[in-house]
């Protein structure tokens, strides 16, 4: 009897939102499936390491079903979530309806372009694992190129890199990069002069890491400058083509590598429920984290958009990770008749690191910047990593790097990107591939 009592609790997304609130329902009375596209979860705060070249993929990933192992009331389903049916109370996913009482939507966030035309085309954006190592492979490339062509036009536009976007991940992919470039690469192309490696970083607005304090800012510009990136602030974009950026000035940028980080937006899954989206794609929600209207659909991370001190919450993953366990206590003490309190978002600050000994740091009203924060930096990060395992190995190559001043890991392994139109699809015959492989198994059926 108590079996069928048993309410299913059904979350779409394994990030740091979905996570959490598994993990605070486990060996609760509810029944908890969750349902993500990927069978291991991404902690991307570290993902721009990746493409510079610093830790491998597999060391910031660790698989869903080892995390939910222990915890027995919690099934993990890979797939994709293609429909959310509010009035039969399923979602489905692989062509199967799978049924809930509640619905927990954590499916975090999609690339945002922003109208610019070619940008979605002719960028590299940094969003997924595959976009990490594809970005990595191309740089790399850009460089085995370089080091025998004997054109100085196409030398400098594969050696020039741009970056689109002055918040915290363009800011710590600059830094990352500009330390792999002037470090590890310059020794191994010893016939490519550091002069003729162009590295720019374009953000629209007037400062860098807009949310920091303006000192710490314009301390993240400077280092950026002394790493010998040039720092364009206040420049928008106009447009994107196959030959670089066209700035609205008229200027042109000619490179072979866009990478963009100018911002995320929303997506929602197709559903039938009655929904008021923000410009961004982001949902609105109550004081709950429910849709309002709904007292069984809840969401949480990047695609809620919540509300704390008169602001809408940022779409970073210490948000992300409240939220979960919010919805999963609130989920536990209504099961009980309890009440809960509206959610409530608790500041812990917020860091970004620009390379070597240097970082910022903003907690409160305490700021701080320099060697101290890097210190901050590295334990936060090392410690809100999943896995001993990652931990050990990232520890390692930094270690490592810190060290001899090396990357461990510059290898151009063979990858293909998940869309075989893309202009930088770092195989370059992908296409002709995916074609040809389509042709054949036309031909077998």
């Amino acid at each position: 009897m108590a079996e069928e009592l048993r309410k299913k609790v059904v979350i779409i997304g394994a990030g740091f939102g979905g996570l959490n609130a598994a993990q605070e329902l486990s060996d609760s009375n509810f029944d908890v499936t969750i349902i993500d596209r990927n069978n291991y979860h991404t902690f991307f705060p570290l993902l721009y390491q990746v493409s510079a070249a610093e830790i491998e993929p597999e060391q910031i990933a660790a698989p869903v079903r080892l995390i939910l192992r222990k915890f027995k009331n919690v099934k993990f389903i890979r797939g994709e979530v293609s429909r959310i049916n509010y009035k039969e109370k399923t979602v489905t996913c692989l062509g199967e309806q799978i049924p809930f009482d509640y619905l927990i939507v954590a499916v975090g966030s999609v690339n945002a372009f922003f109208n610019v035309p070619g940008a979605e085309k002719f960028t590299f954006p940094l969003k997924t694992l595959d976009d990490g190592m594809i970005l990595r492979n191309h740089i790399l490339t850009c460089f085995e190129r370089a080091s025998f062509i004997s054109d100085p036009i196409q030398r400098t536009r594969l050696l020039t890199i741009a970056i689109i976007g002055g918040g915290p991940t363009g800011v710590e992919f600059a830094g990352a990069l500009a330390e792999l470039v002037y470090g590890p690469l310059k020794k191994d192309f010893p016939e490519l002069s550091k002069d003729s490696v162009r590295i720019v970083l374009i953000e629209g607005s007037k400062t860098l890491i807009g949310m920091f304090d303006e000192r710490l800012s314009k301390y993240v510009a400077r280092t950026l400058q002394r790493k010998g990136i040039e720092v364009r602030i206040g420049v928008a974009v106009k447009r994107i083509d196959k030959k670089g950026i066209i700035l609205e000035s008229g200027e042109i940028v000619e490179t072979e590598t866009v990478v963009w980080t100018a911002g995320v937006r929303g997506e929602m899954i197709p559903n039938d429920l009655r929904i008021e989206l923000q410009p961004n794609g982001r949902v609105k929600v109550d004081e709950y984290l429910r849709i309002p209207g709904y007292r069984d659909i809840f969401v949480v991370g990047d695609l809620a958009c919540a509300y704390h001190e008169g602001k809408a919450l940022p779409m970073i993953a210490p948000v992300a990770m409240q939220q979960g366990r919010y919805v999963g206590d609130y989920l536990k003490k209504l099961s009980r008749g309890k009440r809960t309190a509206p959610f409530r978002y608790r500041d812990k600050g917020s860091m970004v690191t620009v390379g070597r000994n240097q970082a910022v740091s903003q907690i409160g009203a305490l700021k701080m910047k320099g060697y101290f924060a890097w210190i901050i930096w590295i334990f936060i990060h090392i410690l809100y990593l999943i896995g001993f395992r990652n931990k050990l190995f990232v520890m390692i190559n930094w270690i490592f790097d810190y060290i001899f001043f090396e990357k461990s890991v510059r290898l151009i392994l063979p990858r293909c990107c998940d869309n075989p139109m893309h202009i930088h699809c770092i195989a370059r015959r992908c296409g002709e591939n995916y074609s040809k492989k389509q042709s054949n198994v036309k031909a077998r059926v």
